[in-house]
């Protein structure tokens, strides 16, 4: 699916086909369970529910209206985006987003908003991701005794990240680049 607007639609359909309850209902539920941390209400939903992780987190996202990312200075996450990747930054925003649903599917993560980046962290930094010009997206990742590449470049020591990762389209999201991060979300816990 290119769109991935389009794709959480199609999720939230399916969700509410397999729970046979609306999604007004279902907003309601996770609203209504005097839980107050998103992974309560995750596994809240997947115990009561029988749902998967990844639609749990989802349906949690969309009831708290979270994103799963704090808001910056009570910005929206899509507000802190529109910030992010405009002028002529605005056509990497669909990079970034099938970039962060794939990063989503590990687990639960924070995602701190900086000026012009995001900051992804589990108890240490795990990523950072945002426009490095006006057509690529850099991805600097934290992890250890990963041999570099002409694509996964070592920064010297001292920097935020120990790698980073170029990309300006949504196909170089691929297989090599989402072990990468995932080497980093493991290494982060």
């Amino acid at each position: 699916m290119a769109d991935l607007s389009e794709a959480g639609a199609v999720q939230l359909a399916n969700i509410e086909k397999r729970t046979g309850k609306s999604l007004a209902a279902l907003t309601a539920m996770v609203k209504n369970s005097g839980l107050s941390k998103h992974g309560e209400m995750r596994d809240m939903l997947k115990r009561e529910l029988g749902m998967g992780h990844g639609d749990a987190n989802m349906l949690v996202h969309v009831a708290l209206q979270s994103h799963g990312e704090a808001a910056a200075k009570g910005k929206s996450y899509d507000e802190v985006l529109d910030g992010i990747y405009t002028g002529e930054k605005a056509a990497l925003r669909p990079v970034h987003e099938a970039l962060l649903a794939r990063i989503h599917a590990f687990g639960d993560f924070e995602i701190a908003p900086k000026k012009s980046y995001l900051s992804l962290r589990r108890s240490k930094q795990f990523a950072t991701v945002g426009p490095a010009t006006n057509s690529k997206i850099e991805i600097g990742l934290n992890m250890q005794n990963v041999e570099a590449t002409d694509r996964l470049v070592a920064i010297p020591p001292g920097g935020m990240c120990n790698y980073k990762v170029r990309l300006g389209t949504t196909d170089e999201v691929d297989k090599e680049l989402v072990a990468w991060i995932r080497t980093a979300y493991d290494a982060s816990a």
